[in-house]
């Protein structure tokens, strides 16, 4: 059962009490027990449960890489500070630790006695070592040889050779050794490290295997072999290591001439920066993981022991490797809005006649990719600048720039090199830009560009006509698959304007400019929500009538938080749609007894971010690129735009909000202590994902 965050708090607190709020760190592991549920979930297709598997590892180390570095960065520095929930550095590693060691007992039951067994009855076997056959051990033997005895390189330690650099979340061997080598050396230990090159999980021949598919670890067959390393000596114990480091790059801006070399500079840096979590085989005796611990001036209350590999993450090559549709979500393909289904018409064309919704995944990205293409080849395009966050660098958006750079249009990048863990794609694509003649900017000293925008400008006769592209989601080519967002294609004058000054603020400098549809952090963003959730609170007090629906992937703010607290007081309904963090409690008699709030995760990453509001019977819909935390709100260039077609904002009310609020197999309801309960319904199933894609695409069998 997940524990909860906090105690029950009272109704008659402060809206700026500790206990009104949770902690941002502990939300987020509830969110990480959310996804470890799915991959325990005998509903969902079996090889798509482990994948959730794979997806629950990929976020814990990087809360250790990102959450966890900070705390422990804030610790070292002796801070005392609190945020808004009261609790210390101290405080919340000790909780979140608590809450880890749970969860970690979790996923490894989950692997070992329910998807493994689960996975060999289907005929995937993962096979130790003692169930190799005769002919499967001699393969084996011969792939060391063949595969990995050429590039491993063991390291016995002794004065001459001091403990190697450790990669972060690199597959690690320390080995005890007994006896001398041929110079006559004595070496109590050795390392040996697995190059992440390397797959983890090695698929055996059909011809010596006795299941359709039968796969070794990696780990087995080094532990197997590992003595051929150290000819002469013994090696008499052999354990599966695995560090984590700080991932946060500390760039100070305002000291360095180019931020790119700066920023690549402090990827090298962060390979061996400060560690933060040691992992090791639960198998592992207390003299080499206390060894380890030293090596890397860890603490034991670092330390994590696993009953199985200490990357589960690797286990995603099974599902890659395993053609199986049976255990996988069936085909999906998806659609494109009816104004986008006549053949042979230009998008400009479409776009004039009205906006355009796009609903990723469910609507294919396609039409965005089709109108930067045009845009490229058009004589009449003088223009295209464009936001990337992430980009990988071959995408067919990239191919579009540089063909109309080499067109001669002006193409402007704002490319954002911060975008964590995207760092290094992000400089290797301003250089393929700059390259080939685009004008790449990093954006804005001090603060993240997270926005997502296009900008087309075309001359239509004797005046220039500008088209955007505004959406919630990054322009990556691939994560379109299978992250939800919105996205709206437009040719309004007023957005357009709005559009370009924001670019002007991006590339240029000046004052601020005020925009006229658009709201914008770290300006009017912030301050434009609150002003709109406190109306609903004058209108329910006089009108007795508010209502806010509100979906996003975080909620942190403190003083959106206490904005919602007094909408709720005053009467207004509010349902929240927060897939992740989320640090306001609902539920509370007397201050957010009016406020629901649900958590919904399903084939597709929820990744939307849409607001809405009753506005006294004339409802305002907006989409945005931030999340309601403090660094999208405070931090970061976003945007936030309206959907004033009436038509398009009630197919998002009808299709983006509404079947969320009324999901029962993959949403999670929030508690006033903290914690989430799965919502279960004898009554009809109903998901939001499964409505969209057969409303808007077509579904497989």
């Amino acid at each position: 059962m997940p524990q909860t965050v906090s105690e029950p708090v009272d109704s008659n607190l402060p809206l700026d009490h500790k206990d009104l709020y949770i902690n941002r760190d502990l939300s987020m592991l509830e969110f990480n027990r959310r996804v470890l549920e799915m991959a325990g979930d005998p509903n969902t297709p079996l090889l798509e449960r482990l994948r959730f598997l794979c997806i629950y590892t990929s976020n814990m180390d990087e809360f250790f890489e990102v959450r966890i570095a900070i705390q422990k960065h804030r610790l070292a520095l002796g801070s005392l500070s609190t945020g808004p929930d009261g609790l210390t550095a101290t405080d919340i590693l000790l909780k979140a630790r608590e809450r880890i060691e749970e969860l970690v007992s979790e996923q490894y039951n989950l692997l070992n006695e329910d998807l493994l067994p689960a996975l060999r009855e289907e005929g995937i076997r993962i096979l130790p070592r003692v169930e190799w056959t005769d002919e499967q051990s001699d393969w084996v033997r011969k792939f060391f040889k063949r595969e990995l005895l050429p590039v491993l390189t063991p390291i016995g330690l002794d004065m001459s050779h001091p403990f190697p650099g450790v990669l972060s979340k690199i597959l690690n061997f320390i080995v005890a050794l007994d006896g001398k080598d041929a110079f006559g050396r004595e070496s109590k230990y050795a390392i040996v490290q697995a190059p992440r090159s390397l797959s983890r999980v090695i698929q055996l021949p059909d011809d010596i295997s006795n299941s359709e598919h039968n796969f070794v670890f990696l780990s087995s067959i080094i532990h197997e072999h590992v003595g051929d390393f150290f000819p002469g000596m013994k090696a008499k114990s052999c354990h599966q290591f695995r560090i984590s480091r700080n991932s946060e790059l500390i760039v100070d801006e305002e000291e360095v001439d180019d931020l790119k070399k700066a920023v690549a500079g402090e990827l090298l840096e962060r390979r061996f920066s400060a560690p933060v979590r040691l992992e090791v085989s639960n198998k592992c005796p207390e003299e080499l993981y206390t060894f380890l611990l030293q090596q890397f001036n860890l603490h034991e209350s670092d330390l994590y022991r696993v009953n199985g590999p200490v990357n589960l993450y690797r286990l995603a090559a099974i599902y890659d490797n395993v053609d199986r549709p049976d255990l996988k979500y069936p085909q999906f393909d998806p659609g494109v809005p009816a104004s986008l289904q006549l053949e042979d018409e230009d998008m400009f064309s479409v776009i004039r006649r009205g906006d355009v919704l796009l609903h990723h995944p469910f609507q294919s990205f396609k039409p965005v990719v089709e109108l930067i293409n045009q845009a490229a080849a058009d004589p009449d395009v003088l223009v295209i600048k464009q936001t990337m966050y992430r980009v990988v660098p071959d995408s067919p958006i990239v191919d579009a720039l540089v063909k109309a750079a080499r067109a001669n249009k002006e193409v402007v990048a704002v490319i954002e090199l911060r975008a964590r863990f995207n760092e290094e794609d992000n400089i290797a694509l301003a250089d393929r830009l700059s390259g080939a003649g685009v004008q790449v900017v990093y954006g804005v000293l001090g603060y993240k560009t997270h926005c997502k925008m296009m900008l087309i400008v075309r001359r239509e006769g004797r005046k220039l006509c500008r088209y955007v592209h505004l959406g919630t989601g990054n322009y990556h080519t691939i994560t379109t698959h299978f992250y939800t967002d919105f996205g709206m294609l437009s040719c309004a004058p007023d957005l357009g304007e709005d559009v370009h000054r924001v670019f002007q603020q991006l590339t240029g400098m000046g004052r601020v400019s005020k925009l006229k549809t658009m709201l914008q952090s770290p300006f009017s963003l912030h301050s434009g929500l609150i002003e709109r959730i406190g109306l609903e609170a004058a209108n329910a007090k006089v009108y007795g009538k508010g209502r806010i629906i509100a979906k996003m992937n975080g909620l942190e703010e403190p003083e959106m938080i206490r904005a919602l607290y007094k909408a709720s007081q005053a009467g207004v309904k509010i349902d929240l749609i927060v897939r992740g963090i989320c640090c306001l409690r609902p539920g509370i008699k007397g201050v957010s007894d009016n406020i629901r709030v649900r958590s919904v995760l399903g084939r597709f990453l929820e990744h939307t971010r849409v607001f809405y509001f009753y506005n006294g019977g004339e409802p305002e819909t907006l989409c945005a690129s931030a999340d309601w935390m403090g660094r999208n709100l405070l931090r970061r260039v976003e945007t936030c735009f309206p959907v004033r077609d009436k038509k398009l904002a009630r197919e998002i009310m009808t299709l983006g909000l509404r079947p969320y609020l009324t999901d029962n197999t993959g949403a999670w309801a929030m508690r006033k202590e903290g914690d989430y309960r799965r919502v279960r319904s004898k009554s009809k199933l109903r998901s939001a994902q499964l409505l969209l894609m057969k409303t808007l695409g077509r579904l497989g069998g």
